[in-house]
């Protein structure tokens, strides 16, 4: 491209475009040239490479960890902490007081957050969790946290955090559930009553998945938004196998199950149930 270090036809875009698909499942469009330009020639430099048609036969070969480093670079992560309150709002007002009230004796909760991402999201989810101890009081309580990303999930396996990601948490939450890092009073850790809570792992959603389900909730927030309608369907269609009819499904604000998948009907904001299709 014009002005950079390194020259990216369109052919070369193309392909690349064509790599992500492949790989992570995510649909780039024509206007996010200039990020994977960005991004990407930070790898070439890295590895002294002289352009993009080099790069290109680097990922073509199937180097593992040059792939890694290639899904980490085109994926995007924007998070805080209890984004999208109203789905944590009913977690904690409606659901839980409803699987509880349902339960059969089995005292066991699932929870999977499909785009962890550098923690934020799974760590609100355990807030919740925590707060609404009476009530899952001998329960078994577990969430299951990840993303594409290794870089970011690392980050949210640590649980470090700078003071100005509080921006959008309590006072009372930050003193409950963080704790100021030795010798900086400007990062905080999560303590362990929340970390125990969380399982991280890296998963590429097109890939095949370990876990067995059935969950009794599924966060897939902001995931889909990247994906084309086709693998959509298909994901949704997979995550219906790990649910329950009654069990929920949450989306993020401009994502929608209309005309992909009617295994789920919509019950509130972005908020969706297993049905008994």
């Amino acid at each position: 491209m014009p002005g950079g270090d390194f020259t990216l036809t369109q052919a070369e875009f193309d392909r690349i475009r064509e790599l992500v698909r492949e790989h992570t499942g995510i649909a780039l469009s024509e206007a996010k040239r200039q990020l994977v330009y960005g991004r990407l020639s930070r790898r070439l430099r890295a590895l002294h490479l002289s352009g993009f048609a080099e790069y290109i036969d680097l990922i073509e070969s199937g180097s593992g960890e040059e792939l890694e480093e290639f899904t980490n670079a085109v994926t995007t992560n924007l998070t805080s902490f209890f984004r999208e309150p109203h789905h944590f709002e009913y977690l904690a007002r409606d659901l839980l007081p409803k699987l509880v009230a349902a339960d059969a004796g089995a005292r066991r909760l699932r929870i999977w957050c499909c785009a962890a991402s550098t923690g934020e999201e799974p760590y609100s989810l355990a807030m919740v969790l925590r707060e609404a101890q009476p009530l899952l009081t001998g329960w078994d309580a577990k969430l299951l946290a990840t993303d594409l990303d290794s870089n970011v999930l690392a980050h949210g396996a640590a649980g470090e955090y700078t003071a100005e990601r509080f921006q959008t948490m309590s006072a009372a939450r930050l003193k409950t559930f963080f704790r100021p890092m030795a010798g900086d009073d400007k990062r905080y850790s999560v303590t362990s009553e929340l970390r125990n809570l969380i399982t991280f792992k890296q998963l590429n959603l097109m890939h095949d998945w370990p876990m067995k389900g059935p969950f009794d909730a599924i966060f897939c927030r902001n995931v889909v938004i990247y994906f084309d309608k086709a693998t959509q369907k298909t994901l949704f269609e997979r995550m219906a196998l790990l649910q329950r009819p009654g069990d929920h499904l949450f989306l993020g604000h401009s994502e929608s199950l209309y005309r992909v998948c009617d295994k789920y009907d919509l019950i509130g904001k972005t908020i969706y149930r297993r049905n008994h299709t």
